[in-house]
């Protein structure tokens, strides 16, 4: 018998099993601990909702949420209580909108500077200096705030009104600071992810740096950039212990003037929910409508974020 009679008589190859059979040892654990770690989160969402929703709900059983909405004073602990929630939508919205002047553009430029401009060497040494900024609690910018950028501003404040103790001023600005490396971040690894023929193919028509970067690789990672700032501003939104050291507690009238002193929504929450006040009535369950309003604007935020990026998503192959 020849060798090719001997091959043509040998069985074929059995296609390999590329299903659930074929799967490696320990595969189908990992599935079921992602599918748990999924789990937990969404019922943890479930239930912060289930504690905000029946208090909240008690709560406009005895405070009209017309007057929660458009009242202009805030004094729920106070002798004559009234709860217009406007003065802590305010000073929160004013604090937010300074801190995102501020970390935008710097977080924008270290991202652009690190993804387009920065050595290798150079950018893995600037990176984890950068998000060390990250890891400070948020109590220290508190301090921070309070005991140095709050005299540097008494001092150089130009005018004769200058700033109190305690105002939304210094509070934004630790909170622009601290929501840097969070722009940065996310944008950086946003422009790293660009293909880098578009940017060879950008230098080939003779374009500087400055327009490969900001007209070639910033809009085609529009989508990431546009949720990095999102979630600076739902972190500055949500932030607490800043705004409670070096904002202020008071929330009787409703501030513009950054260099007045003001409670946040946040604030209020945080110092209120001491153990102070009885369980049960209208000033504690105030907590929890003011908490139900903050919850409202994040889950807002997220959906229009989710938006804006389905919207400047770019796919490339």
């Amino acid at each position: 018998m020849s060798v090719t009679e001997l091959g043509s008589r040998a069985p074929a190859p059995q296609p390999m099993r590329l299903g659930r059979r074929g799967n490696r040892a320990g595969e189908r654990g990992v599935e079921v601990l992602l599918f748990i770690a999924a789990t937990v989160g969404v019922l943890t969402t479930v239930g912060i909702i289930i504690a905000l929703v029946f208090p909240t709900i008690d709560f406009f059983g005895d405070v009209s949420i017309v007057e929660f909405l458009t009242g202009d004073s805030w004094t729920p602990l106070f002798a004559d209580k009234e709860y217009g929630v406007l003065p802590l939508l305010v000073a929160t919205l004013v604090v937010t909108a300074i801190a995102t002047l501020i970390a935008v553009p710097l977080g924008l430029g270290a991202a652009i500077y690190l993804a387009e401009y920065a050595r290798p060497k150079v950018r893995s040494a600037l990176k984890p200096m950068l998000e060390v900024l990250a890891g400070i609690p948020t109590v220290v910018y508190g301090f921070f705030a309070l005991v140095a950028i709050g005299p540097l501003i008494r001092d150089y404040w130009p005018g004769g009104d200058k700033p109190s103790f305690q105002n939304l001023l210094i509070a934004s600005i630790a909170m622009g600071i601290m929501i840097v490396p969070t722009v940065a971040s996310l944008a950086e690894d946003a422009m790293t992810a660009v293909p880098r023929s578009l940017r060879q193919g950008a230098f080939a028509l003779a374009s500087s740096r400055m327009q490969v970067a900001t007209r070639v690789v910033f809009p085609a990672a529009l989508s990431g950039i546009v949720a990095a700032i999102v979630l600076g501003i739902s972190r500055a939104i949500g932030e607490t212990m800043i705004v409670t050291i070096a904002g202020g507690l008071i929330s009787d009238r409703v501030l513009f003037n950054p260099i007045e002193g003001s409670a946040t929504m946040t604030a209020f929450i945080a110092s209120a929910g001491q153990g102070d006040l009885p369980l049960g009535t209208v000033e504690y369950k105030s907590i929890f409508a003011v908490g139900a309003l903050l919850f409202i604007i994040t889950f807002a935020l997220n959906i229009v974020s989710f938006r804006l990026v389905r919207r400047f998503r770019e796919v490339y192959e």
